[in-house]
């Protein structure tokens, strides 16, 4: 029972030559992909995915998952756009070896009824489902700020209504249940049982992002409950201390660490990356 660890290396840097630099620094063995070399990764032409593919093989990198903004679109647009994403998506499958999708689960700005934002985003997520499964690719759904998934109750009810284990699974960010204002403990001890992977981003009370461990997410509390309970699974760094380009082009909440302003975005990231690799090493996390 192995814990995958893996990162967003495009807070590090834009260029595949940046993230890779920063994942061999770090000690990283894999990479979600989420902007590289000036594309997001749903629209990564297949020539560019190829010469890609062939910088992180020579680095020995492998890409865990695709870090896609799949669901941070309103209810009232066409899921259409969606789905054309995803098709790209499966059509990287054989170039980078990789099936795994992180996507999100929609925007109210209209101010719908709760029922009817419930209604609608788990209709769109059910198309999603529906059309990963045909194209091989499997959807991990993260709890982020403003949509529909937002809090523990909320992704109770997503993964009720849709986590298979298979097509579709459930991502735990104890930093977007933070900045919601969420109990992250209680939230855990909600979803525990349907969580299959972790984004290691943590924040404190102030709403600021801190390194791994130090905020009010539980975090070394959670994951060394993850480990009593015989989890395993992927866990991605997703450190969002300084604002860079990769970050705002995410739309995150809270607020950019001020003590590492003077940092560069390299060195920020390595901060953040030794910092969860300590934390999992202090709680005897089975990581490779």
């Amino acid at each position: 029972m192995t814990w995958v660890l893996s990162a967003f290396a495009d807070e590090a840097g834009p260029t595949a030559e940046d993230q890779i630099k920063a994942l061999k620094r770090a000690g990283y063995s894999h990479i979600d992909i989420r902007g590289i070399d000036g594309h997001n990764i749903t629209v990564l032409p297949q020539d560019k995915a190829r010469e890609i593919r062939r910088k992180l093989d020579d680095a020995g990198i492998k890409v865990a998952m695709y870090g896609s903004p799949i669901g941070k679109i309103d209810i009232a647009d066409d899921v259409e756009t969606d789905l054309a994403k995803l098709r790209h998506l499966g059509g990287l499958i054989d170039i980078f070896d990789c099936k795994a999708v992180r996507m999100f689960s929609y925007y109210n700005k209209g101010g719908a009824s709760p029922e009817k934002w419930q209604s609608e985003s788990l209709s769109r997520l059910g198309k999603l489902k529906a059309e990963a499964g045909k194209l091989g690719l499997v959807l991990y759904h993260e709890n982020e700020s403003h949509i529909f998934g937002d809090h523990p109750a909320e992704c109770a009810v997503i993964a009720r209504e849709l986590r298979d284990g298979k097509t579709f699974r459930m991502i735990f960010d104890f930093s977007n249940f933070n900045m919601g204002g969420d109990d992250v403990w209680a939230g855990w001890e909600l979803l525990q049982p349907v969580t299959d992977c972790f984004h290691l981003k943590d924040s404190d009370a102030n709403r600021q992002h801190v390194l791994m461990g130090q905020g009010a997410g539980h975090a070394k509390r959670i994951l060394a409950d993850a480990i009593k309970r015989g989890w395993h699974g992927p866990l991605t760094l997703e450190p969002h201390l300084s604002h860079s380009k990769a970050v705002m082009a995410t739309g995150p909440s809270g607020k950019a660490n001020e003590a590492f302003s003077a940092m560069s975005q390299a060195d920020s990231f390595h901060a953040a990356a030794q910092a969860a690799k300590n934390l999992l090493k202090d709680i005897g996390a089975p990581v490779v």
